[in-house]
């Protein structure tokens, strides 16, 4: 008998992304950032709990659930996510200290 066996795939196993990251960006206790295209949230958990407080802004509403669905229960009250267009962001300027974006058009 023939077994097939599943694998998961996983994205950036070697956490390269968020190496790369770190090495662009400062990720201070205090401050403020803006993710633009979070889409499910995969990047904004590796770097969440350095930060104060993190609002994640995307256009696809599945993207948008899956990141709230699975946001963990430690970072409820410091990561928020946002449906929102990136050509028109609803914040005042001077809002956050740190804007990245990552995978987005």
């Amino acid at each position: 008998m023939k077994v097939l066996q599943l694998m998961t795939t996983q994205k950036d196993p070697e956490r390269n992304e968020i190496k790369f990251l770190n090495q662009f960006a400062d990720f201070s206790a205090s401050h403020r950032v803006l993710e633009i295209g979070c889409g499910d949230g995969r990047l904004t958990w590796r770097y969440a709990r350095s930060v104060n407080h993190v609002v994640g802004v995307e256009i696809e509403r599945d993207d948008l659930r899956l990141a709230m669905v699975d946001r963990p229960s430690d970072l409820e009250h410091n990561v928020v996510f946002v449906h929102a267009d990136s050509v028109y962001l609803p914040f005042s300027k001077e809002t956050f200290d740190l804007a990245i974006l990552s995978w987005s058009l």
